[in-house]
């Protein structure tokens, strides 16, 4: 999130600038700011108080306050449907104050020297990597996936806040001399200044950590609105903000569905905004956002494919996609719920549906779950619903999920893995996102016809080859019109020093 612009100086006038510079800078002003002075005194991390608040905070001015919000948001155990808290609609005023707020804490921080602002994120990693278990805890009892995915949740999260350390490079400017007689050219990367980040129910750390930590080390602000659903584990990273001693204001979070989404859109001292979603929501915030004259970049949906070719190896490659189309319930973007079945690789699906039967249905918190709960009001409903618009439409459900029991939780909101072969384009199943534990198996004759289906399919965040073939590897790395490829890997999410592409 930043801004940048060229300046075009004569090179004698240049000379003479950078002169007066080197005359001027003492050592008093080099620290004589407190922040500039910023030294750490940082000691091992004490533990985090996981338990939820009967109604979560908000967090202004590095200050937990009490909403005075009428409306509420409850949040409920996906497991058992326990009211875990309640997330308030934040007030006109209450958003504002937040707002100004920022943008106070802002000026301060963009004449922050770069290295400074790094040093701080160096102490927030080294705290935040001991807090990890604390943060998984807080997002299994709202979120419902198995201690696993929660902890790999902070882990990925972790992984940006180390690379947002090294900020300072990619902050460079460039510079061209004697771009005409006697003028150079400089570049600068200036902060924008309030920005925002609007957050999914599905990864409640790793999606924040994705936004405000670059904020921060590239000299901006930020009003950052948890999903109202997983609202905690947002709560806590700002509790480990104040630890490292961030000065307060740089990272106010909000509170509250569409209403507090407008206000984001909407209120003009923010300058961009950061959404990570489904396409309904993800569309309508790009148009809404950038109909103000902000920055929108919008992370929305995704029907990802894998095509196994029959030269693969078998049992790797059934583990593998297996786990992409289950793991975390099928409840993330870089799922791959639909598996292309190319030449003699058809014969594999007695083989799929062993495996698939294979795993638990459970609560997120017992250690032998591999299937956990949907997390969303509705979700279980909506995922039964899919199921039976396959069958209506002329599928197979060759492994049903629907109607699973789990014993000491009769209310919580399971579906198990479910596998549903004959699927074609055109069929609800097949076109929409799931977001469940669904697998989609069709049938192809040659890598080809598997290729065409993969790029006529709208949502290709990734996409995936099994195979042993090198030739047949590289034939589908380059005809695929997918931004994030993986080969002999199901899920090929780039490390945070590589761009999240999509398709």
């Amino acid at each position: 999130m930043l801004s940048r612009y060229s300046r075009a100086l004569s090179t004698k006038c240049l000379h003479s600038h950078a002169y007066a510079f080197r005359s001027t800078a003492t050592l008093k002003s080099q620290v004589g700011a407190p922040m500039e002075a910023y030294n750490s005194t940082l000691t091992d991390a004490n533990k985090l108080d996981t338990k939820p608040k009967a109604v979560t905070q908000l967090f202004i001015n590095g200050k937990f306050v009490d909403s005075k919000s009428t409306e509420f948001h409850n949040v409920l155990n996906p497991a058992t449907q326990e009211l875990v808290t309640k997330v308030p609609e934040i007030t006109e005023d209450e958003f504002n104050h937040a707002v100004a707020n920022a943008v106070q804490a802002q000026k301060q921080w963009a004449v922050t020297p770069a290295a400074i602002r790094q040093r701080y994120l160096f102490d927030y990693q080294r705290i935040l990597r001991d807090s990890q278990d604390d943060i998984a805890k807080a997002i299994t009892l709202e979120h419902g996936k198995t201690n696993a995915d929660s902890v790999g949740d902070v882990f990925r999260g972790l992984e940006v806040v180390e690379q947002a350390c090294n900020a300072v490079t990619a902050m460079m400017g460039e510079t061209s001399r004697d771009v005409a007689r006697g003028i150079d050219t400089y570049s600068y990367k200036e902060p924008l200044g309030v920005t925002a980040g609007i957050c999914p129910f599905n990864f409640p750390a790793m999606i924040p950590l994705w936004m405000y930590p670059v904020a921060l080390a590239t000299g901006n602000a930020m009003i950052l609105k948890p999903s109202e659903r997983t609202p905690t584990a947002a709560m806590l990273l700002m509790e480990l903000l104040n630890r490292v001693d961030i000065p307060p204001g740089l990272v106010n979070v909000v509170h509250g569905g569409k209403g507090c989404v407008d206000k984001i859109c909407d209120h003009p001292d923010i300058r961009a905004v950061s959404f990570v979603g489904s396409n309904t929501a993800g569309e309508y915030i790009h148009q809404r956002a950038t109909s103000h004259n902000k920055r929108a970049q919008c992370n929305m949906g995704a029907k990802n494919h894998g095509t196994v070719l029959p030269d693969a190896d078998k049992k790797s490659s059934i583990n593998a996609l297996t786990g992409a189309a289950f793991g975390s319930t099928g409840q993330r973007c870089m799922a791959l719920p639909v598996v292309l079945l190319v030449g003699d690789a058809n014969k594999w699906l007695d083989d799929f549906v062993a495996v698939a039967k294979e795993l638990k249905v459970g609560p997120g918190d017992a250690k032998d779950t591999d299937v956990a709960p949907l997390c969303a009001p509705g979700a279980k409903e909506r995922v039964e619903a899919y199921i039976q618009s396959a069958i209506d439409e002329g599928a197979k459900v060759v492994l049903d999920g629907r109607g699973v029991k789990v014993d000491g939780y009769p209310d919580g909101n399971f579906v198990g893995p479910t596998i549903i072969t004959g699927v074609e384009p055109g069929m609800k199943c097949y076109d929409e996102e799931i977001f469940g534990p669904v697998m989609l198996i069709k049938q192809c004759k040659t890598l080809d016809e598997a290729i065409q289906l993969t790029n006529n399919n709208r949502y290709g965040n990734g996409c995936a080859i099994f195979t042993n073939n090198g030739p047949a590897a590289r034939k589908f790395e380059r005809e695929v019109n997918v931004g994030q490829i993986g080969i002999n890997l199901p899920i090929p999410v780039p490390l945070p020093f590589f761009s999240f592409t999509g398709g």
